[in-house]
């Protein structure tokens, strides 16, 4: 079930958090954790007509989503990284991954989240540029004003050694003019959609905005 699911989130983005969060308990699932994956076919089988909708007439600026959910996991207290890259409004790229290591701090999470957004979009920036397009200073929006301070000062950078070379890599590309860290509200931050259980005003609005609509 599983298995069928992973292969069904590379069309349907908006059931990536809850197969993935149900992926960790494979090797010892529980009939609760059946019952979370039950619920993820009933959740698809109200929706069959939903699907990723790419506009002609969209614009073609690269910008990206980075958001990562302090804590998140009860299991170990990891937290879970998500982000997403558009190509003007055309969802792209995403991912949602429990972190390696354990953050002590907010800023920690959020500083290691976009380490690996950044490392995407260098890779999509030099894919792009085999069809002759180039981009400068592209924005990846995270909500929490530390972890952008943490890439623009570097008296505020953390001691830890495995923030540190993440800390040097993003900081190396903001100097190149590669991307910036820019700020985002929490209520826009789409990414959200990809960390944590939201309710459904907000999942249904984030849904949308990932590009998400009926295709009959």
């Amino acid at each position: 079930m599983i298995g069928s699911l992973l292969y069904l989130i590379a069309s349907r983005p908006d059931i990536l958090f809850s197969v993935c969060l149900c992926a960790r308990f494979q090797a010892c699932p529980k009939e609760s954790h059946l019952h979370a994956v039950k619920r993820i076919f009933k959740y698809l089988a109200y929706t069959p007509t939903l699907g990723l909708w790419y506009p002609r007439k969209s614009t073609f600026d690269l910008n990206t989503y980075s958001d990562a959910d302090f804590g998140g996991y009860k299991v170990d207290r990891k937290s879970t990284s998500g982000t997403c890259q558009f190509l003007g409004n055309m969802l792209i790229s995403w991912f949602s991954k429990k972190q390696n290591s354990v953050a002590l701090l907010t800023t920690e999470a959020e500083y290691i989240v976009a380490g690996s957004c950044c490392a995407q979009v260098m890779w999509m920036k030099q894919q792009l540029l085999d069809y002759g397009f180039t981009f400068e200073k592209v924005p990846i929006r995270c909500d929490n004003t530390s972890a952008i301070c943490l890439g623009k000062n570097p008296v505020h950078h953390s001691r830890t050694k495995h923030i540190d070379i993440r800390y040097h890599f993003i900081k190396d590309h903001i100097e190149k003019g590669d991307i910036e860290l820019v700020f985002v509200p929490t209520e826009e931050q789409v990414a959200d959609i990809f960390t944590k259980p939201l309710d459904e005003n907000t999942f249904s609005k984030f849904r949308g905005e990932l590009g998400l609509c009926e295709i009959e």
